[in-house]
Parts: structure tokens; C-alpha cells; sequence
């Protein structure tokens, strides 16, 4: 017998607008939707480059992987969207000091440029976690 799908919904990030879910649980696995810069009391993409988006971006991350009980730590896979490559260098700050930082072994990456994200935003963070 496979493993249920269990949805994962945080208040705490933005809700989703369309047929998905904000993460699906199976089994000890936690498959969390692309999240982008928005602020998830207002909708609306936080002001400021892709520094600013990218903290925004995995305090929403965060807040998911939250309410299934889990954190950046369990993070084992992760899927970049760039609006461009230029912005590269500035999200990989971010990024490190969240989920690499000294002592913790990094999630395996892919880093993709699109030509464009939803509401316009420079960036989009997809991960899967393990529990």
C-alpha cells in the first residue's frame, strides 16, 4: 500500500492562489511548492533586489516545513528559479547562510534561469525535506 499524500498548509507563508498546495507530506518526505518574495500578510512582493527577496523567500521556506514539523536542516534538495543569472551571487549569500552554513551539509541544487516568476518577482526556491 503506497503512503497517503498529506497537505501541509502554513498561515505563516503565502496561501496558495490555484490547484496546489503550499507543501505534500508522504511518508517522511515534505514536497514544499516554489515560494516567492510575498509578504503573507499583505500578498504583495516585498520592496527592495534579490537580497531582500531571497530572506523573504526562506522565511517563508521556513514557516512551511514549520507547521510539518521540520526546518532548514532537513532540507535535501533545493530547485532555483533566477529572473537572471546576474542575481546569482547576491541569492547565493542568502542561500549559504541558510542552508549551508559552516557544519551543515548543503542540499543538492539546481539553479535555472527563467524568463519570468510570478507577480514579477527575481527569484522562486523550491525544496524537498526529509524527516
Amino acid at each position: 500500500m503506497s503512503a497517503k499524500k498529506i497537505p501541509v498548509s502554513s498561515s505563516s507563508a503565502p496561501a496558495a492562489i490555484g490547484p496546489y498546495s503550499q507543501a505534500v507530506r508522504v511518508g517522511d518526505m515534505l514536497y514544499a511548492s516554489g515560494q516567492v518574495a510575498l509578504d503573507p500578510s499583505t500578498g504583495q512582493l516585498v520592496p527592495g533586489g534579490v537580497s531582500e527577496q531571497t530572506v523573504r523567500v526562506f522565511e517563508n521556506i521556513k514557516a512551511v516545513l514549520s507547521e510539518a514539523g521540520l526546518g532548514l536542516e532537513d532540507v535535501v534538495k533545493t530547485t532555483v528559479f533566477l529572473k537572471s543569472m546576474d542575481d546569482f551571487a547576491a541569492m547565493n549569500e542568502i542561500y549559504e547562510r541558510c542552508l549551508a552554513p559552516e557544519g551543515v551539509v548543503p542540499p543538492a541544487r539546481s539553479t535555472i534561469a527563467v524568463a519570468a516568476l510570478p507577480k514579477d518577482a527575481l527569484v522562486e526556491i523550491e525544496v524537498i525535506a526529509k524527516a
